[in-house]
């Protein structure tokens, strides 16, 4: 079995504040999120709502694809969110 990796997006509440991260275990990961057992931004910000994700089979495409989220504008990023959950419903459930 080959080993999956993750790049996604999460928001707070709101909407407001935007992080992308990538993660070879998504639900351990967002749920970590979600309990604020990880310091750092997302804790700081409320983070804890999954928008977006995108599966990849091989972790240097994911690392790619993470910079190239990363580097966008807040419009792409929301641009991006929309076409793939266009009501920012929180994906953590369906994951």
């Amino acid at each position: 079995m080959n080993k999956q990796y993750y790049v996604y997006i999460m928001t707070n509440r709101t909407n407001t504040v935007l992080y992308t991260g990538i993660t070879n275990n998504l639900k351990r990961r967002i749920y970590e999120h979600k309990n604020k057992l990880l310091s750092g931004f997302t804790k700081k910000y409320n983070i804890n709502k999954l928008v977006y994700y995108e599966i990849f089979d091989n972790s240097y495409y994911a690392i790619q694809r993470e910079k190239q989220i990363k580097g966008g504008s807040r419009e792409k990023k929301i641009e991006l969110i929309k076409k793939f959950n266009p009501n920012f419903n929180d994906l953590y459930d369906i994951i």
